[in-house]
């Protein structure tokens, strides 16, 4: 297996924006890598780093196979009720190969397809598909309703439209149908240029964190959570969440700070702040941007201290701060008061945090070079990125968060 390889993610959301699967590939430096058997490895390889149980939860796996991975045994290595398969291209559907799907699937795993079963000559084979894959492009040319007739003829293959890249073609595979969606839309949508007004929540927040960073008397703290309970709750809730570790449960904001002090009630408040959007998209803005704060954080602990890790998942959590509020990098970061290298990091990717939110940021586009360049510059190993990737998507799983 190619050691320089990375794994790079997309997410897959249904029509409400809620998570439903990532796709999961490895990239290399001539970018997505052709060697199936070697992504299937490397993407087992990162599971048995992180123990037996599945990391992503409820969330399903798509990774690409070709013919010969799916003959091996490697095709058996991933746990078969997390994982779709994508068989992206034709091949030959050999009675063998067919055999071996039909195996497959027995046991409980998935396959994708993709429109090419539409043909006369792969009809044969679309009863295979759970999931049948459409560019999203090709999806609203004119003629196409007669095609998806077709890849509709099984009412239990679902159907996910590919490289939505903004909410026109979104809502134009809404209308049509779709069942699920994937693109870069969903983890990078344009920002508004704009002076957008908080809404109540984020006001709130925004004030709270300015309280906290001065240290403020606690009393005035809690009196100021007092006037939004949802915001409690939240807070409560992901304190007491699985990916926070505590032996006893947090019921107050008094408690929560007696117990871990007013560094993590910040952090926590970045979170809430991240979940305070009402961009149509919230959902799958904030699972990103929480992830990326982890993923920054684990990266970091490699050469950095605690109060830095601190700094690098906040830095993360507010990379996505100008598409959530719909308003500038800049303008957001007059109204908060944070440490300046995270302000240098958020604006330019430059100073001591910059380069670790770039390799994030470089993972989520998979962007192989850049990835291999950052993660050489940042004294990493590909093998140290990739199990904090995932390990950053499991952490995200278990704080429950709502998408």
């Amino acid at each position: 297996m190619d050691t320089n390889a990375f794994l790079a993610r997309q997410p897959i959301v249904d029509a409400r924006h809620q998570l439903f699967a990532y796709e999961l590939l490895f990239v290399d430096s001539d970018g997505i890598g052709d060697d199936a058997s070697a992504g299937v490895t490397l993407i087992d390889d990162i599971l048995c780093d992180l123990g037996a149980e599945w990391p992503l939860k409820a969330k399903l796996a798509f990774t690409n196979i070709d013919a010969s991975t799916l003959l091996s045994e490697v095709a058996t290595l991933l746990p078969a009720d997390k994982t779709v398969y994508e068989i992206i291209e034709p091949m030959h559907f050999s009675p063998e190969l067919i055999g071996r799907i039909q195996s497959l699937k027995q046991q409980g795993y998935r396959f994708a397809f993709n429109t090419f079963v539409a043909e006369p000559d792969y009809e044969a084979v679309q009863p295979l598909a759970n999931f049948i894959k459409v560019d999203s492009k090709a999806a609203t040319a004119p003629g196409f309703a007669a095609s998806l007739r077709k890849l509709k003829k099984n009412p239990s293959t679902k159907l996910i439209a590919e490289n939505i890249e903004n909410h026109d073609l979104f809502q134009q595979c809404k209308d049509l149908g779709f069942d699920y969606f994937q693109g870069y839309y969903f983890t990078k949508p344009i920002v508004k240029q704009g002076n957008k007004s908080l809404n109540p929540s984020q006001t709130i927040v925004v004030e709270l964190m300015d309280k906290v960073r001065a240290g403020e008397d606690l009393r005035k703290i809690e009196d100021l959570f007092k006037r939004d309970v949802a915001l409690t709750f939240k807070l409560l809730r992901y304190i007491n969440s699985a990916g926070f570790g505590l032996n006893v449960e947090v019921q107050s904001i008094r408690h929560a700070v007696s117990i871990l002090g007013l560094q993590p009630l910040y952090r926590w408040l970045s979170l809430l702040l991240a979940t305070a959007s009402a961009n149509p998209t919230a959902p799958t803005l904030t699972r990103t941007a929480v992830t990326r704060g982890r993923f920054c954080e684990l990266l970091s602990a490699y050469h950095m201290g605690r109060d830095e890790q601190d700094n690098m998942f906040i830095t993360g959590v507010f990379s996505l701060l100008d598409a959530m509020m719909e308003a500038p990098m800049d303008t957001i970061l007059d109204r908060v008061i944070i440490p300046e290298p995270v302000a240098e990091a958020l604006i330019g990717r430059k100073g001591t945090y910059g380069p670790i939110l770039a390799l994030v940021e470089a993972c989520e586009a998979r962007d192989a070079k850049r990835m291999a360049q950052l993660t050489e510059n940042l004294v990493l190993s590909p093998q140290q990125v990739n199990t904090a990737h995932l390990q950053a998507l499991a952490w995200v799983e278990q704080l429950g968060i709502d998408s």
